[in-house]
């Protein structure tokens, strides 16, 4: 298993700066490391849901980027094959969300990582689990 803060192989945050998608919602990636990224999202009126809540499908996006961005970290192309999460909270316009994603195992073929995505008030809103499957091609940043 790496060591904490190990830094990553590739460059996380060129690799960040083509995600057009999660960059066209507010998501940002605030650091990575070997095996670990932490990405983060001001909640603005155009996220929030016909319930009065920030959408689940945002905070879902916010912790799989994390989750991409930590397996690919590694810098061998891993993409997510399988996720789940739990909501524990309702999150509003203004909370400022933040996702970390941690490797927690890794094996020549699959790695697994657990997500939690917290309020500015620390207060945990959801939780991940994902699983990659590392393909063994390296990732072009």
């Amino acid at each position: 298993m790496k060591q904490q803060g190990e830094a990553a192989v590739i460059d996380v945050f060129a690799l960040a700066a083509r995600d057009i998608f999660a960059r066209s919602i507010g998501i940002e990636i605030v650091e990575a490391a070997l095996g670990r990224a932490v990405t983060r999202v001001r909640i603005e009126d155009r996220h929030i849901n016909f319930n009065g809540v920030a959408h689940g499908g945002l905070t879902f996006t916010l912790a799989d980027a994390a989750l991409g961005y930590a397996s690919n970290s590694q810098g061998i192309m891993s993409p997510s094959i399988d996720a789940h999460i739990l909501y524990s909270l309702p999150v509003l316009a203004g909370d400022v969300l933040t996702a970390t994603a941690v490797e927690i195992s890794r094996s020549a073929k699959l790695s697994n990582y657990r997500i939690d995505v917290v309020r500015s008030d620390g207060r945990l809103v959801a939780a991940m689990t994902g699983t990659t499957y590392i393909s063994g091609k390296p990732v072009e940043v």
